[in-house]
């Protein structure tokens, strides 16, 4: 009995684990960070409009984290709304080099009482300015701590990855830490790095060449990294959210939406590795 028993068991076990690592679950949110000195609210344009566009009614549900750590929840998920959007923001919303480090731990702790509440196991991420380098952080010091959850898509929109600094050869002090420990993250994952310019060399407040750094991050260590370049009107830094060709991009590449081919935005250079994309939007 043994001899059956025991291989049998272990094959059970194994199976077992095997599920649960390729299940998915139904609920798939997308988690939005805003930039510094912005508030849970900071997405509500760019949501409406999305909630006009997309046949997803999408439900939102936003956390206020304080610095004591404690999180504040407003709005809700919908029965039967799988594709929620989540606002994370925080009482401390500053700029800084210190302060985007203390946000991505507040982000890591609304990151496991959502997935305690809600129980899902994969999710994309939405990051504007300093929002996406609070996401890049928690990916790769944080995410780690919560098991078997597996983010699949991040697009940061003029994520300033150098900082204010407009030079292709000096590193500032969060560049620096990221490139470091960019080994840890998930291989799997793809980004998609947009960037506005008024001019071709800003967006009036964040260097394209700042934004454009981030290669040096995901480059080689996820499993596509994408940058895209938009131009013409609203694009200055706070208007990028809510520029139509963006709302277009999210719900194309972070929504997976089946767009209208007069509306998709194709890939039009692409680099012999295929791990580096650079677009030029109208």
């Amino acid at each position: 009995m043994l001899v059956v028993f025991v291989p049998s068991q272990l094959w059970l076990k194994q199976r077992i684990t095997q599920y649960k690592s390729n299940y998915k679950t139904p609920l798939n949110p997308t988690i939005m960070v805003p930039g510094s000195s912005a508030s849970q609210n900071r997405f509500d344009t760019l949501i409406t409009q999305l909630r006009k566009e997309t046949k997803t009614p999408h439900s939102v549900l936003k956390l206020k984290v304080a610095e004591s750590g404690q999180i504040t929840y407003t709005g809700s998920i919908k029965r039967g709304d799988n594709q929620p959007f989540i606002v994370i923001a925080f009482e401390n919303n500053r700029d800084g080099y210190t302060n985007i480090n203390k946000q991505a731990q507040w982000l890591n702790l609304a990151f496991k009482d959502l997935v305690k509440t809600y129980h899902f196991n994969h999710f994309s991420m939405l990051g504007h300015s300093n929002g996406g380098l609070i996401l890049s952080v928690f990916l790769e010091k944080y995410l780690a701590q919560t098991q078997n959850v597996t983010p699949e898509r991040l697009m940061t929109i003029a994520t300033p990855y150098n900082m204010e600094s407009d030079s292709t050869t000096k590193q500032t002090a969060i560049l620096k830490e990221l490139i470091k420990a960019r080994g840890k993250l998930p291989k799997k994952l793809t980004v998609y790095s947009v960037a506005g310019t008024e001019n071709y060399s800003s967006d009036g407040t964040v260097p394209a060449n700042s934004v454009n750094q981030g290669k040096y991050v995901f480059q080689n260590q996820v499993a596509h990294y994408t940058q895209i370049t938009v131009t013409g009107d609203d694009t200055t830094h706070s208007d990028l959210p809510q520029n139509k060709q963006i709302i277009l991009l999210i719900r194309q590449y972070l929504l997976k939406e089946v767009l209208p081919s007069k509306d998709r935005l194709p890939m039009t250079k692409r680099s012999q590795s295929n791990d580096v994309t650079e677009t030029g939007l109208p």
